[in-house]
């Protein structure tokens, strides 16, 4: 057998091998479709909100309209105080967010967690609350937030 002959058998075994692997490696995804669309949603939504002003206002709300259920946002333009209402219903706002487990409780609703981080030289605190995930017209809305 010549050199050529076996460094080709050699890379095509190396090949196969590494396909194998990596095809018999991957993990299914168990996860309800219905909890990975509406986590998804929960996601973008909290980091449009971490990434801009917190502190509510008939403005920002405006500006987050479209990721809350019709009936959710007319709950919120009477509200007068100045907490966010997306986290800790208070002025005490956290540093940032990781969205957590989730609860497909039917096709068309979900709980999601969403989790709140507070860190800095005096403080290190997580806390978690729930948001209730409706789907309407083929979108994710969040109708609630449960504290």
């Amino acid at each position: 057998m010549k050199f050529s002959e076996l460094r080709t058998i050699l890379f095509v075994f190396v090949l196969s091998s590494t396909v194998l692997f990596a095809t018999a490696c991957s993990m299914p995804n168990l996860e309800n479709p219905a909890c990975t669309d509406a986590r998804s949603a929960a996601s973008r939504f909290y980091g449009f909100h971490f990434g801009g002003d917190m502190t509510f206002s008939q403005e920002n709300l405006a500006a987050r309209e479209k990721y809350l259920t019709p009936e959710f946002y007319r709950s919120l333009q009477t509200r007068n105080d100045a907490g966010d209402v997306f986290t800790t219903g208070t002025a005490d706002v956290p540093k940032a967010f990781r969205v957590g487990e989730c609860e497909s409780t039917a096709g068309d609703q979900a709980i999601v967690q969403v989790l709140l981080f507070w860190r800095d030289s005096s403080r290190s605190e997580q806390r978690a609350i729930h948001v209730d995930m409706l789907k309407r017209n083929g979108e994710w809305l969040i109708d609630k937030i449960l504290n």
